[in-house]
């Protein structure tokens, strides 16, 4: 593709940084800062970095216009001005979260959401604006990419720690229909007739494909299920190219909407390629191929435009405990973003090789050409402003280093090489020279201004335009959702996404409610009236405030990867409800979810949104407690199992085999995708109960006793030692029990100092010393 205006004045300003960063090297070097080696790692400018860091930063820094010194020397600038300040906001978070334990125990029973408001305005939890109607700005952040912007479609989150992962995530914008159909339940379970290919599963698969395409890309004259032959003739309106559609019988039909045909090529397959809102979808046309063979115009194929945007997750979904780990995230990131990353494992028995899918290039009708990316637009998750690693440390007493501000450095280092073009294969993730961070629990709009001025000082150490990092806002935190309206203020030119965190937000609930009364059995709240108006109020928000047409609005995760009819029956409610993109746990369930966006205009949607009855702040406010007392023993002894199962079944593989997410069995053996999200809520609610002596101490252990035996019988497979044979001793039970007795003290309901304290012990062999 020829260079835009755009992309020559972008690398103009990249020249001219060079000149200067090249001016500040030439400085660095003559001073009298020396490198030193000692036995914990390399210092410089009062940092120590562990080996794993320093060789990571090593490899990342050539092609960029800084050395290694030049970023170490500004990341070292960065801790001693924003450390203090970040060290503040937490204390800010223990100090309103002390006081709100006092109100509660003061108001035990008897408080309201009426009370609850008026005690956070005088505690300075709410911050003004806290309703979009008393808010006088719109979002207007600029440089944004259409997969962010403007086309709705599904996303996926990804542990960006593993290569092969990352890379099926990133080459999931492109998914096959058919294999979709025919590897899930989606058309119904398969029960398999024969070994390899099932022609009477294929003949189900093209039925509800077709019917799929009638109702997408409908014919004048005839159904796609009686097109015997394609054909692309000449002679249409001003020269352009015609899509011809025949049947066995001589009918001759055209699309019904024939702008939805947009593009060709051909070959040994020809490729067809429609759009329909915003989405492409190409038909692969092959008769002498195995699937070709089997249809009767050909069909080889019908590829959907699926995930367009991917989170390569450094947070909730990775196991990432010292510098070992923090290193192989940060490099499986740069391979990303310069375009090398690459695997290679063995499937039945052949050794395959994976890389990043090249870009999709079409004839269109007209004569012109028309590339399509043949990735998703990759985001990068940083870890939230709680947590600190030893992987650099700094100061006399070498404290460790906040880590999100390691994070952030680091991958917009990584990121540098994809604004400056400098892949090897000619790949880009960004085409508007943008780089997307998306920052996690985050405790309203100070904390977000915090983050923002991070932005802007990482930017300029190294040399990266202004206003090109991007932030996406995750509303999972309780004090974020109430502000949110004021946190958008905070980040109205930069900010790219908005995504309600369910997850993480159910448990920041209980925390905070923690002192107020027993909560609600888990299925309880996830119906009570603040979970509704959370949903609502996020889209509410972000619509008035002008984010439509800007950002994205997203919902959370489908967390059933067997179950794809019901997530075809389901997950389609998040779109109606003003979603434009939504997550799904894999490259597969993003192209069922793909269809969704086909059926739901979603930017018609946000528009008859905008001017609903806006969500009331008060019923968020009401507290998801059980007032009523209708607990039975049978319902608390349930909860407790149901909690305890999937507290130890995530916990074992966390510890025992460093796994931050991935499919875990719950207590009816059904298959769901696990993070530290789904742990912090079950962790808090057996500390609530247990507080308030819904159930006891022994009571628990018990349970997690009779757990630890379902558990491993569900491990069998998975190397993960037995937990019941070593119960009182195994680090994944200790680390489970901990998360329950100490849960009311862990600042906010967080899991991560439990869980890396143990894996950590694991990985060096010995046990934990308490």
């Amino acid at each position: 593709m020829k260079p835009t205006n755009k992309d020559i004045s972008f690398n103009r300003n990249f020249s001219r940084l060079h000149k200067l960063l090249a001016h500040v090297t030439r400085a660095r070097d003559a001073s009298s800062m020396v490198e030193r080696e000692n036995t914990n790692g390399t210092v410089i400018a009062g940092l120590n970095i562990s080996e794993p860091i320093r060789r990571a930063i090593e490899e990342i820094a050539p092609g960029t216009g800084l050395g290694p010194n030049d970023f170490w020397h500004g990341f070292a600038d960065l801790v001693r001005d924003f450390s203090e300040r970040n060290s503040q906001l937490l204390e800010e978070r223990d100090t309103l979260q002390r006081k709100i334990d006092k109100f509660h125990e003061e108001h035990l029973g008897n408080s309201s959401p009426e009370k609850e408001e008026k005690f956070l305005r005088e505690i300075g939890y709410l911050t003004e604006p806290t309703e979009s109607k008393t808010a006088h700005f719109q979002i207007e952040t600029r440089g944004l990419d259409p997969e962010v912007s403007s086309v709705p479609a599904p996303q996926l989150v990804v542990p960006v720690d593993n290569e092969r992962y990352a890379l099926n995530a990133a080459n999931a914008r492109w998914g096959s229909l058919l294999d979709a159909y025919y590897g899930t339940d989606a058309i119904g379970r398969h029960e398999r007739q024969t070994k390899g290919y099932d022609p009477q599963r294929g003949k189900e698969v093209f039925v509800h494909a077709e019917r799929f395409l009638d109702e997408h890309f409908p014919l004048t004259h005839a159904k796609y299920a009686d097109v015997t032959k394609f054909e692309l003739v000449d002679g249409g309106y001003n020269g352009r190219k015609e899509l011809v559609f025949r049947t066995k019988e001589g009918v001759t039909s055209l699309l019904q909407n024939p702008q939805q045909f947009v593009g060709y090529s051909l070959g040994k397959v020809t490729k067809i390629l429609f759009k329909n809102n915003g989405l492409h979808v190409e038909l692969q046309i092959d008769p002498n191929s195995r699937i070709g063979k089997t249809h009767r115009a050909g069909i080889k194929d019908i590829v959907l435009e699926s995930a367009l945007t991917t989170i390569c997750d450094c947070e909730d979904s990775v196991a990432a405990v010292d510098a070992e780990d923090k290193a192989k995230v940060y490099l499986n990131w740069f391979g990303l973003m310069n375009g090398s990353l690459s695997t290679e494992f063995k499937k039945q028995g052949r050794v395959l090789r994976r890389s990043l899918n090249k870009d999709r290039v079409f004839n269109t009708p007209n004569g012109g050409s028309l590339t399509l990316p043949g990735r998703a637009l990759l985001l990068v998750r940083n870890v939230g402003i709680h947590m600190y690693t030893d992987a650099v440390t700094h100061g006399r007493d070498n404290k460790p280093v906040p880590e999100g501000l390691l994070d952030l450095a680091v991958t917009c280092f990584a990121a540098k090489h994809d604004l400056m073009r400098n892949s090897d294969t000619g790949l880009c993730n960004s085409r508007s020279g943008s780089v997307y961070i998306v920052k996690p629990k985050m405790h309203g709009p100070r904390e977000v201004e915090f983050v923002l001025k991070s932005f802007e000082r990482v930017e300029a150490f190294l040399g990266l335009p202004e206003k090109s990092v991007k932030i996406g806002i995750m509303d999972e935190e309780r004090r974020t959702t109430v502000n949110l309206p004021a946190c958008l203020n905070v980040a109205k030119d930069r900010v790219f996404f908005v995504n309600t965190g369910f997850l993480d937000r159910t448990g920041d609930e209980i925390h905070t409610c923690m002192r107020a009364g027993p909560v609600l059995p888990k299925e309880g709240i996830k119906r009570a009236v603040w979970k509704t108006a959370y949903e609502a109020w996020n889209v509410d928000v972000s619509l008035k405030l002008g984010l439509k047409g800007v950002g994205q609005i997203g919902k959370g995760m489908w967390a059933a990867p067997d179950r794809m009819a019901d997530m075809l029956s389901k997950k389609v409610s998040e779109l109606k409800q003003g979603a434009s993109t939504a997550w799904v746990p894999s490259p597969t369930a993003a192209t069922l979810h793909a269809i969704h966006y086909h059926r739901v205009k979603v930017l018609e949607v946000q528009e008859r949104l905008r001017n609903r009855a806006h969500a009331a702040l008060t019923h968020i406010l009401t507290l998801p407690l059980n007032r009523e007392n209708m607990l039975d023993g049978e319902t608390v002894a349930k909860e407790l199992e149901n909690n305890a199962q999937g507290i130890l079944g995530y916990v074992a593989r966390w510890i025992h085999k460093g796994v931050g997410c991935s499919k875990i069995p719950d207590i009816h053996n059904i298959g769901l995708m696990e993070d530290r999200a789904t742990l912090r809520i079950s962790s808090q609610h057996i500390a609530n109960w247990l507080l308030h002596r819904v159930i006891t101490r022994e009571q628990v252990i018990e349970t997690f006793r009779k757990m630890a035996v379902l558990i491993d019988r569900q491990n069998q497979k998975s190397g993960v030692p037995s937990l019941a044979n070593n119960f009182e001793k195994d680090p994944a039970v200790r680390a489970s029990l901990e998360l329950v007795f100490e849960g009311t003290k862990s600042p906010n309901g967080y899991t991560e100092p439990i869980l890396h304290k143990y894996r950590r012990s694991v990985k060096q062999g010995h046990g934990v010393n308490n």
